[in-house]
């Protein structure tokens, strides 16, 4: 759409951007401004990206401050590092543009929306919209004044909920790899297989179900698990390979 050139960055086993590999492509494109995508939280393993390792990154490689613009996708993660109190906590004092997270996913807002915050001088770029050929003055910038709503509301009521979250996920980690069934969940990631309302009865319920069709997938040793240790990493793959030496 904005006809950017875009450079693919590698990735981790584990779903964090590959920094070694952002700091062979930085030099090669110094001639232009970087705008960088992180994730706080990927999609599939929950993975959280090193803002402070970023930035150092481009640092160490010639970028100033005004020669690069990060932007912090946290649609999973951004509302849980904070209460567990974490260091990759992300804050304005780093050399960030702009927060984005989603309302309608951990927090639970029965529609879909979103939170972004950014600096002032960004957004006074951007006060007056041309279609409309005024300030936007729509509560919230949104056009949906409920979802704030939803959004506050939410946001108080999950804080004490989030541990509970993080001991299902490890719950669920442990009695999946005990059972030989190969599985990742990365530090202070709720992502396993679980999403928010998740009881430990249902964890076992699924879990049980999850055992009796193992059964018939893999009877009498006609076919076995595939290897996961490209996906997962060798240190969370269970199969027979990979746990010789365990």
């Amino acid at each position: 759409m904005y006809r950017i050139e875009l450079e693919t960055i590698n990735t981790l086993v584990n779903g964090e951007i590959d920094y070694a590999d952002l700091r062979t492509k930085l030099p090669l494109n110094k001639s232009k401004p970087a705008f960088i995508n992180i994730k706080i939280g990927t999609t599939f393993k929950g993975a959280i990206d090193d803002l402070d390792l970023v930035v150092q990154t481009l640092e160490n490689c010639g970028y100033s401050n005004n020669w690069y613009y990060i932007r912090c996708d946290t649609a999973l993660c951004w509302l849980i590092l904070p209460i567990i109190k974490h260091e990759k906590i992300i804050i304005f004092k780093k050399s960030i543009g702009i927060v984005s997270v989603s309302g309608h996913k951990f927090l639970g807002c029965p529609m879909p929306c979103g939170i972004h915050i950014t600096r002032k001088s960004c957004v006074s770029c951007l006060s007056t919209i041309e279609y409309i050929a005024s300030a936007d003055i729509a509560v919230s910038g949104g056009r949906n004044g409920l979802t704030p709503i939803f959004v506050v509301q939410f946001k108080q009521e999950r804080p004490c909920r989030i541990a509970t979250r993080f001991e299902n996920a490890q719950y669920l980690k442990d009695s999946l790899h005990k059972a030989g069934i190969s599985s990742m969940l990365n530090e202070f990631s709720i992502t396993v297989v679980l999403v928010p309302g998740i009881t430990r009865e249902i964890i076992d319920r699924f879990f049980k179900d999850l055992m009796q069709e193992r059964k018939k997938w893999y009877q009498k040793g006609k076919a076995l698990p595939p290897c996961l240790a490209d996906d997962l990493g060798s240190q969370h793959s269970m199969c027979s390979y990979n746990n010789m030496d365990k």
